[in-house]
């Protein structure tokens, strides 16, 4: 392998070169470059054409109205402008989120927190997922909304967000719901599962940075404050120029993605059985998380005796992670298996690899060969 084997899928995707070349026709003076918002004259008017027709395209892959999609600039402005926008004027306001959730939900409601706001924070199962049981026993008079993520950036595991908002629209209770590593990776249907805000985001699902969207259902009408003044862009919710040549490409993306999801939800499958495989002669390897209920895409490992950083440095032709891309700049172990109980020195010796559209058996094979080989040797040193 010339290159390092890219098994880092949960923290970003390439951007697929369709996407890619899509984008290319609404940058220069030949293409698609205008203002969306300039609507008196033609460039203007395709522009905003083009930001319609993603737009159309983002609410097929959650089964949505195109009018309850609100472009952001990623999933992190979504969770912000959701969870603050829903709270924002309410009197007395409490929250019911988890201890496992991305840093964009935790820091937004630890901020929250700051100004007074009440926040309950659940502790996960074993295997990284909420129960509606957790969430209703923690709902109050006063709840105004949880916010809980489809899928783990970490473990991969899957929450039942279906049977959470179906008790949670009974009580009148908001529901946000992360879903950013959950698109393009398994089934998601906002209305099926009774959402009323849902953040996405492009880059995890082979479309540009940069680039978000958050759901805010119509029927009947989610109201949220705007976090982001200036021009009353998005039906008021979220001002600013909107990016074309990004969102074209999200829209693009999230087509493919509808295309293209049984396949590769059936290929990642294959990978993560292949890989787990390759790894089985190895003593002392525990899953961390749900073996029943995730997606295929994202396995996180840890090896008895061996600490992830030495064995990340060991690994040098494979790019994989020891948590989550949001929070790499601490050296503290991932507060996503602390959450689901795991000791500090056992979260020290865990590591995430993520499989995606462009992963091939062959690469597959090599990270198992390189992980047998230098587990094996470090453990011989100790």
């Amino acid at each position: 392998m010339k290159k390092p084997v890219y098994l880092d899928y949960a923290a970003t995707t390439p951007v697929d070169p369709v996407v890619a070349d899509e984008m290319c026709k609404y940058l220069t003076l030949d293409g698609v470059f205008g203002n969306p918002a300039s609507r008196t004259h033609a460039y203007g008017w395709q522009a905003e054409a083009a930001v319609e027709g993603a737009r159309r395209q983002v609410a097929n892959l959650i089964h949505a109205d195109p009018r309850e999609i609100v472009w952001t600039s990623g999933a992190t402005e979504s969770d912000n402008l959701a969870i603050k926008g829903a709270v924002a004027g309410r009197d007395n306001p409490h929250i019911v989120t988890s201890l496992i959730e991305h840093k964009a939900v935790l820091d937004t409601c630890k901020w929250l927190e700051r100004q007074g706001v009440s926040v309950t924070w659940l502790a996960p199962e074993r295997d990284g997922r909420i129960l509606p049981g957790q969430v209703e026993s923690a709902l109050r008079d006063n709840t105004v909304l949880v916010s809980l993520m489809m899928v783990n950036n970490e473990l991969g595991c899957q929450t039942d967000i279906a049977a959470i908002g179906a008790m949670l629209r009974e009580r009148g209770v908001l529901f946000h719901v992360d879903a950013a590593q959950a698109a393009g990776k398994t089934e998601v249907d906002a209305t099926l599962a009774k959402v009323d805000l849902l953040s996405l985001s492009a880059h995890k699902v082979y479309g540009p940075k940069g680039i978000g969207a958050l759901y805010v259902r119509r029927s009947p009408d989610v109201r949220i404050e705007s976090q982001i003044h200036g021009g009353g862009h998005e039906r008021g919710m979220r001002s600013g120029t909107l990016p074309t040549h990004q969102i074209v490409g999200m829209g693009k993306a999230f087509e493919l993605a509808i295309e293209h999801l049984e396949q590769e939800c059936e290929m990642l499958e294959s990978m993560r059985s292949r890989f787990l495989a390759g790894v089985n002669n190895l003593d002392g390897v525990t899953l961390n998380g749900s073996d029943q209920y995730r997606v295929p895409g994202i396995v996180n490992l840890s090896f008895a005796g061996v600490d992830a950083e030495s064995l990340m440095l060991g690994l040098r032709n494979l790019a994989v992670s020891s948590g989550s891309a949001c929070a790499s700049a601490t050296i503290e172990p991932s507060f996503v298996l602390r959450g689901i109980g795991l000791e500090d020195e056992q979260a020290h010796r865990a590591l995430r690899f993520s499989f995606g559209r462009f992963s091939t058996g062959e690469e597959i094979d090599y990270a198992a060969t390189q992980i047998v080989d230098v587990v094996t040797r470090l453990r011989s040193v100790r």
